[in-house]
């Protein structure tokens, strides 16, 4: 073969071999749904935690919770873990301890957060809403925004979140009874919306009640996209995990329906998991894609538009517990024990990147 085709035949060799630029919209951002777990590289920005539940940000300070009740800070490079001073103790406990976090809008300034975290009160474990100060140095509790959430060794929910709108959001679990969920009363297996001092908004679909959807098993991930409207991920029994597009007032149906089954009265799921399961966790969205944090799948998910089903983005092996997008990039953190396992869980905070 002469070396002129052989150097062709090597040139269209390695445009072939070479990897295909990721899909981008308009605005050059990367289209995740349209990227493979290969087109990601992963970097480890922590290794020492431990039972990592909820992460936020601000700035370039990131605040994550670990379910034994430490708030761990980590901003450039540098990581301290405090304990949260609360009024009455946390409880760690299988799947109950310190969940959620949401830092206020002007954090950077007040230092202001909100924690959803487990107790022991004389109804047994029980669960509440508190907002705590760091002052630079501590962070303790400043103010109860609602106590007594019913609690459960395993379904608590536990994600809390401010709206769009500037109010509180919680999640609440089921915790194992049939007449909870259903009953508007009471507040577990509840979406709840409240003022930011927790009180009921006058414009929540209950007058006077902190319930703004009902009827949900175990919810622990919410998400706003760029229209406002809101999405939780819950866990299923057996299968059946859901996503769910939330509209104020609506019952979604748990225990009486669960996944895709339909009745009277009640919201059957966005999407849901079938007989396999996906344990989601966390949610949020990057842009106008919605990302998945896995459990039982040990993978970070996106929902592919056109087709409603979940596709995976990321796996390392871990059971991925949050995610939170930062620019081009997804910061996610790990919870490698399950709630029904003993002993330490050695965890990671990773930075996925995408491939130029």
């Amino acid at each position: 073969m002469r070396p002129l085709v052989i150097a062709l035949c090597i040139q269209a060799l390695s445009v072939c071999a070479a990897p295909a630029a990721l899909a981008q919209d308009a605005a050059g951002t990367v289209r995740i749904q349209a990227t493979t777990p290969g087109d990601w590289s992963m970097q480890v920005v922590s290794e020492g935690l431990d039972y990592p539940w909820d992460i936020a940000r601000a700035g370039d300070r990131f605040v994550l919770t670990e379910k034994a009740g430490n708030i761990v800070v980590i901003e450039n490079g540098r990581q301290q873990r405090y304990p949260l001073q609360t009024s009455d103790p946390i409880v760690d406990e299988s799947g109950a301890g310190l969940l959620g976090v949401a830092l206020s809008r002007d954090f950077a300034q007040s230092g202001i957060a909100y924690f959803y975290h487990s107790y022991r009160a004389d109804a047994g474990l029980t669960n509440k809403v508190i907002q705590a100060r760091f002052d630079g140095t501590a962070w303790r509790e400043t103010r109860v925004l609602l106590a007594g959430i019913p609690g459960h060794r395993l379904y608590n929910g536990g994600a809390i979140a401010i709206g769009p709108d500037g109010h509180l959001y919680v999640t609440t679990g089921w915790t194992a009874n049939r007449e909870r969920p259903q009953d508007r009363n009471n507040l577990a297996g509840k979406v709840l919306r409240m003022t930011l001092d927790g009180r009921a908004p006058q414009d929540n679909p209950f007058p006077g009640s902190l319930v703004y959807s009902y009827g949900h098993r175990n919810p622990q991930g919410i998400a706003w996209n760029p229209a406002g409207e809101l999405f939780v991920v819950e866990h299923g029994e057996f299968g059946h995990d859901e996503i769910n597009r939330i509209r104020p007032g609506t019952n979604y149906g748990w225990p009486l329906t669960q996944g895709a089954e339909r009745r009277s009265g009640m919201e059957p799921a966005w999407i849901e998991s079938g007989r396999r399961t996906w344990a989601p966790a966390g949610a949020a969205f990057a842009g106008d894609e919605l990302l998945v944090a896995a459990l039982g799948s040990r993978e970070l998910l996106v929902v592919d538009d056109e087709t409603r089903m979940l596709k995976p983005v990321f796996s390392s092996g871990d059971r991925i517990r949050s995610v939170l997008p930062v620019g081009r990039d997804l910061y996610v953190i790990t919870t490698n024990r399950s709630p029904r396992g003993e002993g330490p869980s050695k965890d990671r905070l990773l930075r996925l990147s995408p491939r130029p």
